[in-house]
């Protein structure tokens, strides 16, 4: 999945609370500009070392994507897919977020950067989730069994109930953020919106 380079500057503006300011990036000739919190900085494209796309929902807002930059000192950036609109609304910004990230690994790969690219969890988060998957699916399963031999239907068909809506959101979670590198021009298109 690869962009062209823009010729103008692109901007990207969330809000990650309701209490605080936007944060706001512009990706320039320079490099990635921020500006939060009384704050403000420029991060020249090679000083970029890594990024980490991940699928990251909550309760208000179900397509709620993050990619995590971090530059080569240690510092990191988030930039969020959705932003806080009032006290009860999270709106998503996934065209604009998605064109945001799409250029800006345009822009890193055209500087030639050796950014670490990788998506999902990390790899030790990931197996004990999936750990902790299997001996939840287990014990659904071993009640279950319990349920039907003892013929308490209503037991049972919660059971199948609470294991669907648990696959459908756990699960949804789990595989979307299975660990992965990737490269400038093909980025996982399940961690985008």
């Amino acid at each position: 999945m690869s962009t062209p380079i823009p010729d103008a500057p692109i901007c990207y503006a969330y809000k990650a609370s309701l209490i605080g300011s936007a944060q706001e990036f512009e990706l320039t000739e320079q490099g990635l500009s921020w500006r939060f919190a009384g704050q403000a900085g420029l991060w020249p494209y090679a000083d970029i070392a890594a990024i980490r796309l991940s699928y990251r929902p909550v309760s208000m807002q179900a397509k709620r994507f993050r990619a995590e930059i971090t530059h080569r000192d240690g510092r990191r950036l988030n930039v969020i897919s959705t932003t806080w609109q009032t006290a009860t609304l999270m709106v998503p910004q996934s065209e604009i977020y998605r064109t945001f990230i799409t250029a800006l690994h345009a822009r890193l790969a055209a500087a030639g950067s050796t950014a670490r690219l990788t998506g999902g969890l990390g790899r030790m988060v990931y197996a004990a989730a999936v750990t902790v998957m299997a001996v939840l699916a287990a014990a659904m399963a071993v009640l279950l069994v319990r349920a039907l031999v003892i013929t308490e239907w209503s037991g049972a068909l919660f059971l199948i109930g609470f294991a669907a809506l648990f696959a459908w959101q756990v699960g949804g979670f789990v595989i979307r953020n299975k660990p992965q590198t990737y490269t400038f021009a093909e980025i996982p298109r399940a961690l985008l919106p």
